[in-house]
């Protein structure tokens, strides 16, 4: 009966947090086993009672930060000054322009809500058309979930039980592949549709916008830096960053105002809360996967289909793209990572690092597909243009995360190299 339970909830589009709780609650309800009620709170808490979770709302407010502060207009003029020269140059700046953005925010919403804003108006201006403009952010948008720091990777190795610094550094391949596929894309996109050219910018505007864009680049180069050198986890590379970005738009940039302090806290508080809510109920839940020995089973199911590794990660692959298409990323890794990820480790000999890249930058996906589609949604909204004709211009894109997902389920070593 819970699993109706848990299904009928979840169709219904009850919050996935309130799903999982009331879940485990109609579980002991039914198991008869009330002594459980007993422990619930003090499991729940046990769920984030966990020092590498500390990441998720500083890197919440180094982005806030970052927004308040003028930091991304200084990324997006450095960005021009490497690329802009290129036919199609200012796509080419929105595509880079995101991955700085990536090594520093870590949220794919967010990072579509600040590029839709400053990017979509300016390719527009330059007589692009609105929907491949639109469409090009979102998909840059797409690289936040794989390049460090990612928020989907901290909850990854929470879940998994690894160390969040080594799955950051798994990464920095996979988003380097995924940038390049998407700059192909551009450049195949700018010959069929003849793109405007760009211009490059004259030496001392470049060292103008390079010498801007310094004290920026302080905060990706503190937070991946601190990290793959061993310096410092990456919680405390987070709180650094922080630190950065409010000094550098206070006293650097002289455009960050500490009065609006209270308001950028309050809102990292109710973000971070909804999320660290999830994996608390997650933990809940965990009594029903551990009684119902779902793993065990769904093991069964699919080792007597294949003993293949690189299928059953298209397998999972396959399924993972319609859970994505119904439920937040976020939410689906808390979801599926205890069921798979035994299955994956044990049955298949698969690292967790390969398996929890995979499975991120599918679920993200999620955030470009009807009928949920938040970060369609949210690209339509900033970029004043509908989702069906973003989707239009974004299939070329989706067709290149397809291939890197693809790459990345039969390339081990592409996640595990820098190891």
């Amino acid at each position: 009966m819970t699993p109706i339970v848990f299904a009928v909830m979840l169709f219904a589009a009850v919050p996935v947090a309130l799903v999982l709780v009331l879940s485990a609650i109609w579980y002991i309800w039914e198991s008869g086993n009330g002594i459980l009620y007993d422990s619930f709170a003090q499991k729940m808490f046990a769920g984030v009672e966990n020092y590498g979770l500390l990441a998720i709302p500083l890197f919440m407010l180094t982005g806030e930060l970052m927004n308040e502060g003028g930091m991304t207009k200084r990324l997006i003029g450095a960005a021009r000054v490497f690329v802009g020269g290129f036919r199609g140059g200012l796509a080419y700046i929105n595509l880079l322009s995101n991955m700085f953005m990536a090594a520093i925010i870590g949220s794919a919403t967010a990072q579509i809500a600040v590029m839709s804003r400053a990017m979509v108006p300016a390719m527009e201006e330059e007589g692009y058309d609105k929907g491949f403009a639109a469409a090009t952010t979102a998909a840059g948008g797409l690289l936040a979930p794989v390049i460090p720091p990612s928020m989907m990777f901290v909850i990854f190795g929470v879940l998994a039980q690894i160390p969040i610094g080594d799955m950051f550094v798994a990464g920095i391949i996979p988003g380097l592949i995924l940038a390049t596929l998407f700059a192909i894309v551009i450049a195949l996109i700018g010959l069929w549709q003849d793109f405007p050219k760009g211009h490059w910018l004259s030496g001392p505007e470049a060292l103008r916008a390079l010498l801007a864009c310094v004290p920026a680049a302080l905060i990706p180069v503190a937070i991946i830096g601190g990290i793959v050198f061993g310096i410092a986890t990456p919680t405390e590379s987070a709180a650094v960053a922080s630190l950065i970005a409010f000094l550098v738009g206070w006293l650097g940039y002289r455009e960050l105002d500490p009065t609006r302090l209270f308001e950028m806290f309050k809102r990292t508080a109710i973000n971070a809360s909804m999320i660290i809510f999830m994996i608390a109920a997650a933990n809940v839940f965990g009594w029903v996967i551990i009684y119902e020995a779902l793993p065990q089973k769904l093991a069964a199911l699919i080792t007597s289909i294949t003993r293949d590794p690189f299928l059953f990660l298209l397998i999972v692959n396959l399924s993972l793209l319609f859970v994505g298409m119904l439920i937040d990323g976020i939410a689906a890794v808390i979801l599926i990572t205890p069921i798979l990820l035994p299955i994956a480790i044990e049955s298949y000999d698969i690292s967790p690092y390969q398996f929890g890249v995979v499975i991120c930058l599918n679920l993200v996906l999620g955030l470009l597909t009807p009928p949920v589609g938040v970060g369609l949604y949210i690209a339509s909204s900033m970029g004043g243009t509908s989702p069906g004709r973003i989707l239009r211009s974004l299939w070329p894109f989706l067709l290149a995360v397809t291939g890197a997902l693809i790459a990345l389920s039969y390339f081990p070593i592409l996640s595990t190299a820098l190891l």
